[in-house]
């Protein structure tokens, strides 16, 4: 991993430290620093802003810095001084950048604390540190001095990533909630730490076969049911599990097991608890002034005031602290529609314009190309990721051509468009054929991953297993055969926690998945597949190497909608990686299918998700396959195999 790059900083100017003060006038900032932050292009702020623990004059203590720029009076408070507001006042730089700052004496680790922030108007704030590295359990609010120091061990990882990460490598996500994956079996209403979540989720994660894993906010929030996108203490990492260094811990355990990791980022909304960004400084420092702009109508939060430079430098140095103290592989950037345009979730009357008319908030597009020039500019092997919506040109394309510049951007259309096919009686789905063709006209458009996220089994909307219709054997074929469409669809894959057995009830992040799902067969049926699954997708090249190129994709038969089967060509960069994939979405054997192929060696069938390892029928193509000389879908060759029912069948030459 590249460091973040060094600014050329001049020294920073520090007054004459008067002793026998509270506080003592000490600085971290160069001018450079300043000038950097007040145009938006300071990424390092994590090393200047927040507590920072240092030894002045052989004095140990924490230097404080906090940008408040419209207050007239900023204090520390704690336990330290007995939350006495007049007794450890800050001192505001006589530049321009609003900062408050100072060096209190004999601070240390583990102290609590507070700003008192005196507004312009006289009102008065108690907010946490927008920089602090580690906060109080909720519902307690202040921050503490902290470090993020951590013997990390994960050199070898770190060295491979550029390769490991790359977009033509294999990309199988899991999406985990830290909170509800596992509780403590002895006391269900204890959420575990990292460390202990490490024990157990880092063998499993490896041996079912996921390349990655994607944690759903592990910075400080308020409100366990916000699932932590409402975050307060964005360079924290959350104190339910455990301290910022358990958190490393399990990031480390997962490289020493070359498991990637991404961290969900929210950078689109903020709550308006009164300890946290909102009015910081009696002011809408961080949020837009203007409602229009400012304020979220679903989620009833607030929204970051991209045009604000001071805003952008904190954002974007937020990101890159999370790639560099913690050593995340990715950052999957929530709700990005929400934030390109003003009209999304209003009424046209009640939205902004921007200064050509237009939606699009111009500052929101600029924040998110300079958030990947800088996230890609320093770090190697690293990915972005764009949860966004919308039909925005370009999410995935680099910002020298005029994209936003993300690695890969969630395939919305293609999740909606699935699930709508395969909750069709299979009798009915001849009429929906289209539906599941249509995703190969847009596929190469961006870099699309494939997503089954956590919001797809909550709030109604059902467990997977049961979005499937038919029998109890049929909702389990039904679900295999989503699964096997997925991984031979083009494109990353994301899968959310207990989806991969089949889990009945919908996520509940309040307890541990049913896991004892697992003692039965279809259950365990369903785990097996993801498997086999993931396993298959790692090895065979034609699966992964064109993740995001035509090249790898070749339709035979897109059309039968009758008997709603599919039939595709996965390619490799090589004639003797391809793959033939055949689908068959309904619970009719289809026999001696005629299908074609382009070579004239034998074929075998590779994988089935009909296999009764899986739960399956069992009814698999067995022996060679010898190719007969009559062409067939553009084909020179042609092969008749037989297509179990609700089953997806690769074969391969031999």
């Amino acid at each position: 991993m590249s460091a973040v790059k060094k600014v050329p900083a001049k020294k920073a100017v520090v007054p004459q430290i008067d002793q026998s003060q509270s506080v003592w006038a000490y600085s971290l900032f160069s001018d450079y620093d300043i000038d950097l932050f007040l145009v938006g292009k300071h990424f390092r702020l994590y090393e200047k802003m927040g507590a920072h623990l240092l030894t002045v004059e052989n004095t140990a203590g924490t230097y404080f810095a906090v940008w408040a720029p419209n207050a007239i009076k900023v204090t520390v408070v704690g336990n330290f001084n007995g939350w006495n507001r007049g007794s450890h006042i800050l001192n505001k730089r006589w530049d321009a950048s609003g900062i408050w700052e100072g060096f209190i004496p004999n601070i240390g680790k583990g102290e609590v604390y507070k700003y008192f922030v005196k507004g312009f108007d006289e009102s008065e704030h108690e907010k946490g540190d927008p920089y602090a590295t580690r906060w109080e359990h909720p519902p307690q609010t202040a921050s503490i001095v902290w470090d993020t120091g951590y013997s990390w061990k994960d050199k070898s990882w770190l060295k491979k990533r550029p390769k490991l990460n790359a977009l033509d490598q294999p990309i199988s996500v899991y999406e985990l909630h830290l909170g509800s994956w596992q509780r403590d079996p002895g006391n269900p209403e204890r959420v575990l730490n990292c460390r202990e979540i490490a024990k157990t989720l880092v063998p499993y994660i490896t041996e079912m076969g996921f390349t990655h894993v994607e944690l759903m906010p592990v910075m400080e929030f308020p409100y366990f049911p916000s699932w932590g996108y409402q975050i307060t203490g964005y360079f924290g990492a959350s104190s339910r599990y455990g301290s910022p260094q358990d958190l490393m811990f399990l990031i480390d355990e997962l490289h020493k097991a070359n498991i990637a990791v991404i961290l969900d980022w929210v950078p689109s909304h903020f709550p308006g608890d009164r300890h946290g960004l909102y009015e910081f400084d009696g002011t809408h420092l961080y949020e837009h002034a203007d409602m229009r702009k400012g304020f979220h109508p679903d989620w009833k939060s607030y929204i970051f005031n991209y045009d604000r430079n001071e805003v952008r430098s904190f954002l974007i140095s937020n990101a890159l602290f999370w790639l560099d103290q913690y050593h995340a592989d990715g950052l999957r950037v929530d709700a990005v529609a929400s934030m390109l345009y003003f009209n999304f979730s209003r009424e046209e009357a009640d939205a902004a314009t921007n200064e050509y008319g237009g939606s699009e908030n111009l500052g929101a597009i600029q924040f998110l190309k300079d958030l990947n020039e800088a996230v890609y500019g320093n770090f190697e092997g690293v990915q972005t990721i764009a949860e966004e919506s919308s039909t925005y040109p370009g999410v995935t394309h680099p910002v020298y051509a005029g994209g936003l510049g993300f690695g890969m951007k969630w395939m919305m259309g293609w999740m909606n468009d699935t699930l709508k096919y395969f909750k069709v009686d299979p009798l009915g789905r001849k009429h929906h054929h289209n539906q599941l063709s249509f995703s190969m006209t847009y596929a190469f458009t961006e870099n699309f991953m494939l997503p089954f996220s956590h919001d797809e089994v909550v709030h109604g909307k059902s467990p997977m297993l049961y979005k499937m219709p038919g029998d109890e054997w049929q909702k389990f074929a039904n679900l295999r055969a989503l699964y096997g469409y997925m991984f031979t669809h083009p494109g990353a894959k994301l899968l959310f926690m207990g989806s991969e057995f089949g889990d009945t009830n919908e996520w509940n992040f309040t307890q541990s998945l049913d896991w004892h799902l697992l003692q039965y067969a279809p259950h365990k049926g369903m785990q097996e597949t993801v498997k086999a699954l993931n396993f298959l997708y790692r090895k065979e090249p034609a699966l992964h190497h064109f993740n995001f190129s035509y090249e790898g994709f070749e339709w035979l038969d897109a059309d039968n909608g009758n008997e709603s089967v599919f039939v595709y060509m996965r390619k490799g960069l090589k004639a003797k990686d391809t793959l033939i994939i055949a689908l068959n979405f309904t619970p009719v054997i289809r026999e001696n299918y005629k299908i074609g192929v382009p070579f004239q060696t034998k074929w075998k069938e590779l994988f089935s998700t009909d296999a009764t390892e899986f739960y399956g029928s069992g009814q698999l193509n067995s022996g060679d396959l010898i190719p007969d000389k009559q062409g067939y879908n553009n084909q020179k060759f042609s092969i008749s195999v037989n297509l179990p029912p609700l089953a997806v069948v690769i074969f391969k030459s031999k």
